[in-house]
């Protein structure tokens, strides 16, 4: 078993069409698939589409690809991330956060689109086993920061721990004519959690008394991911790094935030992939 202990980072996944584009974010995601000191022994992955009242764990041999959107192109419905699961790691995972109750899922959820679409690039051979925790809806964010700090032991133990969301994730206000673009809320609370996050990560729950939090986070499956990340860090008593910045359609932040990763943000230009015109932002479940 792999002993190396592996790196942890959020990724801000954007629109689906991520998955089947090529841009400085996807690029930075095979960046920090490649970064890990050795083959992981799985990944697990809290994306911002499993939120639901409880705590589970994806525990079947072999989770199904989810297209959890609909209104894009049948090219991104024809994607396949055929990763095998680990129903032993499940039950190591639901083992190590007690008291707190995880559930085994054995055949409700599988990977979705926030696990998939970065994967396809962080990991393209699909050979290593995934797994998926979802978000319960019920608990508060300091419970959230807590659940990722007990979960901080099995970055020992060869799992590769990814968070999958937006830093600042509002559909409504998107202006879609300027793909490369924040409007100045969103920049002032996507550097806020910079700042915050690469010097007191433990504080995160702090961000929801921004003023412009409502803004950026009007609903918060994908701010959620994000506290499990910096829950770790503080478990190592490290702060986080960002290693992408940028912003995509004035209200999305694309920004990356890691433990022990090293793939510095180029800066190079590249919008991120587009939502397909022919529907509302808001109704794609992105």
């Amino acid at each position: 078993m792999t002993t190396a202990r592996m790196p942890a980072a959020f990724l801000g996944h954007g629109s689906p069409m991520n998955a089947i584009e090529s841009n400085r974010y996807t690029r930075a995601w095979q960046a920090f698939g490649a970064c890990a000191p050795a083959r992981p022994r799985a990944v697990l992955v809290i994306s911002a589409h499993w939120y639901v009242p409880y705590t589970a764990v994806t525990a079947m041999a072999m989770p199904r690809t989810i297209h959890d959107f609909f209104g894009f192109p049948a090219e991104l419905f024809a994607v396949q991330y055929p990763a095998p699961g680990d129903p032993d790691l499940a039950g190591e995972i639901a083992e190590i956060v007690k008291p707190t109750h995880v559930g085994l899922d054995h055949d409700g959820w599988g990977l979705d689109h926030g696990t998939w679409s970065v994967l396809v690039h962080a990991f393209p051979k699909a050979d290593i086993p995934v797994l998926q925790l979802s978000i319960d809806t019920t608990r508060p964010p300091e419970w959230h920061v807590e659940l990722g700090a007990q979960l901080a032991p099995l970055r020992e133990r060869g799992v590769v721990i990814v968070g999958s969301g937006n830093v600042v994730h509002n559909l409504r206000t998107m202006d879609w004519s300027r793909t490369e673009f924040a409007f100045d809320w969103a920049r002032r609370f996507d550097d806020a959690a910079t700042e915050l996050l690469t010097s007191r990560p433990g504080d995160v729950a702090a961000l929801a008394d921004h003023p412009a939090y409502g803004h950026a986070v009007p609903t918060p499956e994908h701010f959620l991911p994000l506290l499990y990340v910096a829950g770790m860090a503080r478990a190592a008593g490290q702060p986080l790094s960002a290693f992408v910045h940028g912003h995509a359609f004035g209200s999305i932040s694309m920004a990356c935030h890691g433990l022990d990763v090293r793939c510095p943000d180029t800066g190079e230009a590249g919008p991120s992939a587009p939502i397909p015109v022919s529907i509302r932002p808001e109704d794609t479940n992105t």
